[in-house]
């Protein structure tokens, strides 16, 4: 019998950090996560399989944790999900994010140069770093030019990959992934905002939604969809970047109907519009082209918008239900 494989996963605590854990247990792999020492532990998302996994203490502003944790669990694929993620978090924390979420990529690879050259490396990018979009669709050849501390920051990320890669042969990638959302989704990101808000109102705990920029369009797919395709990325003989994300997008009105609409009412009767919530410059229009990864990987999207929206608004009114 071939032995089980091993995985290192920071950012195991978030949305796709605790989705791909649970892919991965599925795939029986023995999985190690990168926690931060917290006061409060925030395991919320992984608490359903927290005695399957083992939780290493970490940092990624902590170069000797990454390569003292690597050294310890000698993983066979190690996936990057750890970082600043919150984009508006960006602005009033510039310093901060550079270091976790390009910084951290370098430690990130450093550990592994030094500890397991031979593990696989995936990077978690972003469509944020198309920014302001030079063509559309965009695809793994569009140039980037990121309109946001964070974007700037996941260019960084993608960049020292790809010369990690090249510079020490290591077979490490980058996955653009486009937005992906579902009920494991911070509360602070608008399509969370709003399942939550809309429960909220339907359960009579809240009279209005305050959003601010409803004409920003996005490419929005489900977040378990997007970690096979992450799964997938490292089980190809060479490494390579994808694209991943639906080829279609929806803008945060469309959210706000349909995710009112599945509570039967009207979206129009509880938004409004709040200036502070604007960003200081908008990404227009982000829209993936995911070919590449459709033909090389043969991943599709399975779960529609609609149906996105759906489980998203129906979770977070069951939750409410038992406060």
């Amino acid at each position: 019998m071939s032995q089980r494989k091993t995985a290192f996963i920071t950012g195991i605590t978030g949305q796709d950090g605790s989705y791909l854990a649970e892919l991965l247990l599925k795939k029986d792999y023995q999985v190690y996560g990168l926690t931060r020492r917290t006061s409060t532990p925030n395991h919320d998302r992984i608490k359903n399989i927290i005695n399957k996994i083992t939780l290493i203490p970490g940092d990624l502003l902590d170069q000797h944790s990454l390569t003292h944790a690597i050294k310890e669990t000698q993983p066979d694929e190690v996936y990057n999900l750890g970082a600043q993620s919150f984009v508006p978090a960006s602005w009033s924390q510039p310093v901060l994010t550079g270091e976790f979420t390009a910084l951290g990529v370098t430690r990130i690879l450093e550990a592994i140069r030094i500890a397991k050259p031979d593990a696989k490396f995936y990077q978690a990018s972003s469509s944020e770093m198309f920014g302001k979009v030079r063509h559309t669709p965009q695809n793994e050849d569009t140039p980037f030019y990121p309109r946001s501390p964070y974007g700037v920051a996941k260019v960084y990320g993608h960049w020292i990959t790809v010369n990690y890669r090249e510079s020490y042969n290591l077979f490490a990638v980058s996955g653009i992934l486009f937005n992906h959302e579902s009920p494991r989704r911070g509360l602070e990101f608008v399509t969370r905002k709003i399942s939550h808000g809309v429960a909220r109102i339907k359960l009579g705990k809240q009279k209005k939604l305050k959003l601010g920029n409803l004409q920003a369009k996005r490419d929005w797919g489900y977040a378990p969809d997007y970690v096979k395709a992450i799964w997938m990325m490292l089980q190809q003989d060479k490494p390579k970047d994808f694209v991943v994300g639906t080829g279609k997008t929806w803008s945060v009105q469309d959210f706000a109907q349909i995710a009112f609409k599945t509570v039967g009412l009207n979206w129009k009767d509880y938004v409004e519009i709040d200036k502070k919530l604007l960003r200081p410059v908008e990404v227009d229009h982000l829209r993936a082209d995911p070919a590449k990864a459709k033909k090389a990987l043969g991943w599709q999207p399975q779960t529609s918008f609609e149906d996105m929206v759906k489980i998203m608004v129906k979770a977070d009114l069951k939750k409410e239900k038992k406060k």
